[in-house]
């Protein structure tokens, strides 16, 4: 079994924010599979389904950004999941809208959901998918995250989200190194 985990800020106020990229990504993967009928566990919405022919459960943690690691490190541990049978999606203000950027460990590198997710693992050896939602100009980095993508900048992240797919069922199915060398190639 994999954990596929898209952070973001649950309820209404966030939806279309740049910070809730990892939500929409876990959104179009369970699309894409016909996975539906969300339950609620560790804090989380929780999907049960087969992606690229692997028993995923796709993670939306409800705990808002910051306390993502409480219903990260309670799934790991009640499946008993190594941190490689884990992937994070997650906002990346370093990165243009349409890019991403596949690690198979690293830092939080400022994300306070990655921040958390390692404070309550013990660990920053785990895979995570970063998806560019652009830079903030004059606005403070939070309100900027926490701001909605512009008409053009969905326009450009809709076919990133289908980009954030096919890498994600490339890791399920040839794992990390190869899928970094598939999806990172010009970064």
């Amino acid at each position: 079994m994999k954990l596929i985990v898209g952070l973001g800020n649950p309820s209404s106020d966030y939806v279309k924010t740049r910070h809730n990229a990892g939500f929409m990504a876990v959104e179009r993967l369970a699309q894409r599979h016909g996975i539906s009928g969300v339950k609620t566990n560790f804090h989380a919405g929780i999907l049960d389904g087969r992606v690229a022919g692997h028993r995923c459960l796709l993670v939306q943690p409800m705990t808002y950004m910051n306390r993502s690691g409480l219903t990260v490190s309670e799934a790991m541990n009640f499946y008993k999941l190594d941190p490689e049978d884990m992937l994070v999606i997650v906002d990346e203000v370093a990165l243009d809208v349409g890019t991403i950027r596949l690690r198979a460990t690293g830092s939080a590198g400022g994300h306070n959901g990655l921040k958390d997710i390692e404070a309550k693992l013990g660990t920053a050896d785990y895979p995570r998918l970063r998806i560019g939602v652009g830079s903030p100009t004059r606005a403070a980095r939070k309100d900027f995250v926490l701001g909605r993508f512009t008409e053009d900048q969905l326009a450009d992240l809709d076919p990133t989200l289908n980009r954030v797919c096919d890498c994600i069922e490339s890791w399920l199915n040839v794992g990390i190194e190869k899928t970094m060398s598939l999806y990172n190639a010009g970064l």
